[in-house]
């Protein structure tokens, strides 16, 4: 039987090359060898207040980014996460088997919340629980994660195991991170030291998925640099696996551009560092220019061609939820059966 991927992006807007290259790339090749489902999850996107018309063309844009890169949703299932109504169910069950001390130590809650802890919303709060039922809705195998997200994955495993424990019952699958190589944190490209984020107030900071080539070509030529050359493999510890964090830490934004390129190129930083050892910026970055054009301007194109036809994009959602709703119906029956629930 093939491995269960289930995985979501939040429809926040603007999606960029870390959006691409730490998730959406890595589904596109899942789906060779994997069952995959990839949710919009509009749900979680309410935690904060999200103005509705700008909610709906997120929405489509996270779908065309995932149909632009790849994704084919014929073999894969492709929907938003609000026209599976099984999701919600199931994360009231979640909120009733976690406890309030697993959602005390989810550091994100924190981090978002910040100062202002007292006004942040409930569902915020239980987000963790809602995400532990979008993956097990399905009894998802398997989720591609970053380094943000494994403490709620293993939120998903914690609540699993208490399930099954509590009802003396071996029902949802104790399921297994899937982690990626090289750049699977792009940093900003005018501050090598912050991630690369939408919320960045410079617009030079990142590489939008629907940039035009000028566009892509113009960033990553207002860049950041330093005044040196570029390092080569010695930069590298633990056997080329990483970057030296003192080096990293002196020269931030010159391994931001190498990691980026490795990425893009599908090679070992180390052999890019090789490739690139003692070169000058501005003869690295015409490279790049033309790597990040040939990889992402086909993409940016058709995201523009499928966000000018909403009507395909929602007819693929709706299949998508369609589809979706076949895997999660007898699951969550199951679930409301082994849970006391008289059904119709």
């Amino acid at each position: 039987m093939k491995r269960r991927v289930f995985s979501g992006v939040q429809p926040t807007g603007d999606l960029h090359l870390g959006n691409y290259l730490g998730a959406i790339r890595n589904f596109v090749r899942l789906q060779n060898d994997s069952e995959c489902l990839y949710c919009v999850v509009d749900l979680h996107a309410v935690t904060v207040w999200q103005e509705p018309m700008k909610l709906a063309a997120n929405t489509r844009e996270v779908a065309a980014a995932f149909l632009a890169a790849g994704i084919n949703p014929t073999n894969s299932i492709i929907f938003n996460q609000s026209q599976v109504s099984a999701h919600a169910e199931l994360a009231w069950v979640f909120n009733c088997v976690s406890r309030v001390g697993w959602l005390n130590r989810m550091t994100q809650f924190k981090e978002k919340a910040g100062k202002r802890r007292e006004n942040a919303s409930t569902g915020l709060y239980v987000y963790p629980n809602l995400m532990a039922a979008d993956i097990l809705t399905y009894k998802a195998t398997h989720v591609p994660v970053g380094e943000d997200q494994k403490q709620h994955l293993e939120l998903t495993r914690d609540i699993a195991i208490k399930f099954n424990n509590d009802f003396g019952i071996d029902f949802f699958p104790i399921v297994e991170p899937l982690i990626f190589g090289e750049a699977t944190r792009v940093m900003s490209l005018r501050d090598g030291t912050n991630k690369m984020s939408k919320s960045d107030p410079s617009d030079y900071s990142r590489i939008n998925l629907t940039d035009s080539p000028d566009a892509i070509a113009q960033k990553i030529r207002k860049a950041k640099t330093d005044p040196e050359a570029l390092p080569g493999p010695a930069a590298l510890i633990n056997e080329g696996k990483e970057i030296d964090p003192d080096q990293e830490k002196a020269r931030p934004e010159a391994f931001n551009l190498l990691s980026i390129y490795a990425a893009l190129s599908e090679q070992s930083l180390v052999s890019v560092l090789g490739q690139f050892e003692g070169a000058q910026f501005s003869s690295f970055k015409n490279k790049l220019v033309d790597l990040s054009v040939e990889k992402l301007g086909p993409i940016g194109n058709e995201m523009q061609r499928l966000m000018a036809d909403p009507g395909y994009v929602d007819g693929v959602l709706k299949d998508g939820a369609m589809r979706a709703n076949t895997i999660a119906e007898p699951i969550l029956k199951e679930a409301h059966k082994i849970l006391g629930f008289l059904s119709p």
